[in-house]
């Protein structure tokens, strides 16, 4: 019996995440495999039932679990919370607190979607990369000041950004083993021409590159990977970079695919892992039944390939996504002239139909 965490969270999060639990029990049950549920709060949700954004409770439960699966967090509604209380802190707690240190965001092109990307087709078809991202260090984590007037009356803040060498190399060496399995590629992004911890980290991933002569390390900086993921998105296997940098080049991958409502991610490093889609909680639509469920479909088939070995498993629910896209269903998001709009239940009976 495997113990499952759902956190639906705000917004959209519970729709997607009802979607993703009804396809896990079909993938299930075809596997003979067990599972028990428990939902828990976090986010804006938790903000608004206990006054804190991760309750320690919810912490608890997803520490002693096999996996968490999490919707979505935040809000217009919370935006004006004091820093330390913002549901998006939520997020962060949980990968600080269960030891999870690298984020997974592959990035594929769905046959059936390259049509739907902003850039040309055959500039994305088969488009197929990994972003891993180092998710504690960085100027995330790093020591803070907010807002204050300093003896010039001038209003100042600052963050600093940290890495060790230890941090570097674990998250490096990950992106290693997980190229042998692909392509044997890895580029690894920094700003090592301006900035003191990007140097680190450049000399770190050389040091590191050497444990794995199979692989091709090669370095771009952050500027110039930004650029290429536009022009050459196919010329890349896996992507090793920092907090910061894979926080914004994983959003801008994920464009390419032609929405941001069919990506998933994990989040793994010491604990049991934390699997989530991409996008935010969209609380415009909310309750009308138009959210993509994919991403978060996709984010259950990464739970159950990285924390529960179960391979079979997560290959039947992507199957089921690529033949249900090739029918030529859509939800909103990616919807156009010549196909079938389906809403965010139906897109989810869809795939459980072709697991079935």
């Amino acid at each position: 019996m495997k113990k499952i965490i759902l956190i639906p969270g705000d917004g959209i999060g519970p729709e997607i995440v009802a979607a993703a639990r009804r396809i896990l029990d079909k993938a299930a049950a075809k596997q003979k495999i067990s599972f028990e549920f428990a939902e828990k709060y976090a986010g804006g949700a938790a903000l608004d039932k206990f006054g804190l954004p991760l309750p320690a409770d919810t912490i608890a439960a997803c520490a002693e679990a096999d996996a968490t699966l999490l919707g979505a967090v935040g809000g217009p509604k919370w935006d004006n919370a004091p820093p330390e209380l913002r549901a998006e802190k939520a997020i962060l707690g949980l990968r600080k607190e269960m030891g999870l240190y690298i984020n997974l965001r592959p990035i594929r092109v769905q046959p059936a979607l390259a049509g739907n990307s902003p850039l040309k087709e055959e500039n994305v078809a088969g488009a197929d990369l990994l972003i891993v991202r180092e998710l504690t260090g960085g100027i995330y984590f790093g020591k803070r000041r907010e807002a204050f007037v300093d003896e010039e009356t001038i209003e100042r803040a600052w963050d600093i950004g940290e890495y060790s060498a230890p941090e570097i190399e674990r998250v490096v060496r990950y992106a290693m083993r997980a190229a042998l399995s692909r392509k044997k590629k890895v580029t690894s992004v920094d700003k090592s021409n301006v900035l003191a911890s990007s140097r680190l980290w450049k000399k770190i991933a050389a040091r590191t590159a050497l444990d794995f002569p199979e692989v091709r390390l090669e370095n771009m900086y952050v500027d110039n990977c930004a650029m290429q993921l536009i022009l050459t998105p196919k010329a890349f296997d896996v992507i090793v970079t920092s907090n910061l940098f894979g926080d914004i080049l994983s959003d801008e991958a994920a464009v390419i695919t032609g929405s941001i409502g069919m990506l998933p991610s994990a989040s793994v490093g010491q604990g049991p892992g934390l699997f989530e889609p991409i996008h935010g909680s969209a609380p415009d639509i909310a309750g009308l039944g138009i959210a993509n469920p994919l991403g978060a479909i996709l984010s259950a088939a990464m739970l159950l390939r990285f924390s529960l070995r179960e391979e079979a498993a997560a290959a039947a629910i992507e199957g089921a996504v690529d033949k249900v896209l090739a029918m030529g269903y859509r939800t909103a998001d990616i919807y156009g002239a010549g196909f079938t709009k389906v809403t965010t239940e139906e897109m989810g009976a869809l795939v459980e139909k072709e697991l079935a």
